[in-house]
């Protein structure tokens, strides 16, 4: 096997599947990326048995064929590169010479006998949407994951085609992010899957610069393609479509509309930007030990302040159009702080009912964070 390709161009072929390798690999060949070279592109694939990518990057094909490299040390070689071209060849030991100006690389690899293939999900489910539309709303719930691994099943992100839209959820149990966006096909067909959090990293990862995203699932599996446009492949040298298969989480997802609140009192307009500049502002002095911040809403004003035993008080303060009653009501400031961080919205509304009741972020794209308030002692 033999080919040259642009330096920048592999690189960026390389990261969009290096991200699948790490963790607790133990196999050799899971930590390694499976080249195959023909006609005027190399196929670059990882799997880890969970979620596996595999991305074509144009290339010129001298020799046809197929050999395993280590993908974090090919990664590591591709940028260093100080020249602009590159040329890679395998010998009958599986041996790959990689060639660079006055660079000279040679690397052990290995045969594909035991690399698992990218398998294929076998189902009449599959939707077309803009990646566009998908990455937004995904990006705006993913925040809201759980990391407990003893609560698998919101370890990820629920998907749910049906009445026209697709509507994405995540929580923890603290807090719940929803958002959704009309799509077509989504009328004559219907169905619901958990992503693992793992796969939405990855997800985002091959959605951007992409203008189409063919997702197909079953209960087991789900794959995400991606179209791209011809301005990507252009700039990137990333060819045709960019192709993810990943397991799905297993179980049932809990019904997040139970904790939707139905009935809120106070509903306020806030500038994003200048409320969340000051709850960071009023979280500097807050530990581990204490997450706490304390919201007071009075006087056309949100009062927020931050406390530690260890380090003192820290107080911030935002104007609103609010004249109910004065009600002090305690947050975890990073759920705060994730679920305006998520937005690109100018200006979101908040809204509660009292101080035992929970908060209710909401933004464009049918955007909604419940968060849920915190026990303070003042």
């Amino acid at each position: 096997m033999k080919f040259t390709i642009e330096r920048d161009h592999f690189k960026n072929g390389l990261a969009q599947v290096a991200g699948v390798v790490g963790g607790k690999n133990t196999a050799p060949q899971l930590n390694n990326v499976h080249i195959e070279a023909a006609g005027e592109s190399i196929a670059l694939t990882t799997n880890n048995l969970d979620v596996g990518v595999r991305a074509r990057v144009k290339a010129s094909v001298s020799t046809s064929g197929v050999i395993t490299l280590p993908v974090k040390l090919l990664s590591s070689i591709i940028a260093s590169l100080p020249d602009k071209n590159v040329t890679l060849e395998v010998n009958s030991q599986n041996r790959a010479t990689i060639l660079s100006g006055s660079s000279r690389f040679n690397i052990i690899g290995l045969p594909e006998d035991n690399f698992p293939q990218l398998g294929k999900v076998d189902s009449g489910l599959e939707f077309e949407v803009p990646s566009a539309d998908v990455a937004v709303i995904l990006k705006k719930v993913s925040h809201a994951q759980s990391t407990d691994e003893g609560r698998f099943i919101l370890n990820g992100v629920f998907f749910e085609f049906g009445a026209g839209k697709l509507a994405v959820a995540a929580t923890d149990g603290r807090r719940l992010a929803t958002a959704g966006k009309a799509i077509a096909g989504a009328d004559e067909l219907s169905g619901k899957f958990v992503l693992p959090s793992r796969s939405v990293t990855e997800v985002l990862r091959i959605l951007a610069g992409s203008k189409l995203a063919k997702i197909a699932f079953n209960e087991r599996q789900v794959t995400f393609t991606a179209s791209l446009s011809e301005e990507t492949s252009k700039d990137t040298g990333l060819v045709e479509n960019i192709h993810l298969i990943s397991k799905l989480v297993d179980g049932n997802y809990p019904n997040y509309a139970q904790v939707i609140p139905k009935e809120t009192v106070h509903h306020l307009k806030i500038e994003r930007a200048l409320l969340l500049k000051s709850i960071e502002l009023a979280s500097v002095v807050l530990t581990e030990k204490s997450k706490t911040l304390k919201l007071t809403f009075g006087d056309n004003l949100i009062h927020i302040v931050g406390e530690s035993s260890e380090n003192g008080d820290g107080s911030s303060d935002v104007a609103v159009a609010y004249d109910g009653p004065q009600l002090k009501i305690a947050f975890n400031p990073e759920f705060l702080r994730a679920s305006l961080d998520a937005l690109n919205d100018d200006m979101i509304t908040f809204e509660f009912k009292d101080e035992l009741s929970p908060g209710v972020v909401k933004g464009s794209d049918n955007f909604l964070c419940v968060i849920m308030p915190q026990r303070s002692t003042n």
